[in-house]
């Protein structure tokens, strides 16, 4: 699928129509839905620019978080299809966790796809501005379809530290940090700071 004659309006469309979601699996149906707009050729342009963007870490690093990158984005892609192939987003009736937070999250996705690209970005800021929404809609299926946080468990950060889960919690070493980043995902993750960080 080519990328939208105007990507900005339908990224906008799309928050708006997340708005008015309230269960996860609504959502869930949603996200498959919009992410079948992306082929095989976005996928693949995605990848690289993850791993361009990996290129500028030490290599140790690069090594141990390029495969929680992977699977952080396309292992969830295919767990979205999945679960919208067979049915399972039918039978998920909760609400979403933490609506205000969802609802924020919303507001924010135009301007943060806008804004998240940089001036080495590969790719013309339209293109650049469909891959972040791909990136957002991954996300927000992790954090308001599975309740989990914005980045896997066990993906390590610069410094050697962790997302983590205790008991039915999860506890992130930098969610503190992102507070002044409007769009990033910290903000809106259901991860708490770690208190031991």
């Amino acid at each position: 699928m080519p990328i939208p004659a105007d990507p900005h309006g339908t990224i906008v469309c799309i928050a708006g129509e997340l708005l008015h979601i309230r269960t996860k699996g609504e959502l869930g149906k949603y996200i498959a839905l919009a992410i079948r707009e992306y082929g095989m050729y976005d996928l693949q342009l995605i990848s690289g620019k993850i791993e361009r963007d990996l290129r500028a870490v030490p290599f140790s690093y690069r090594k141990n978080v390029m495969p929680f990158m992977r699977e952080w984005i396309f292992g969830r892609y295919h767990t979205v299809l999945l679960m919208y192939r067979t049915g399972r987003f039918e039978s998920l009736f909760d609400p979403i966790t933490n609506p205000e937070i969802y609802r924020s999250f919303c507001q924010m996705l135009p301007t943060g796809c806008l804004v998240t690209g940089d001036e080495y970005d590969p790719f013309p800021p339209v293109q650049a501005a469909w891959y972040h929404c791909f990136m957002y809609l991954m996300a927000a299926f992790a954090m308001y379809v599975l309740d989990e946080p914005g980045h896997p468990v066990g993906m390590p950060f610069p410094g050697g530290e962790s997302v983590r889960k205790s008991g039915n919690q999860y506890y992130c070493p930098i969610r503190d940090r992102e507070e002044e980043i409007f769009y990033s995902i910290c903000n809106f993750c259901p991860a708490l700071q770690d208190p031991n960080r």
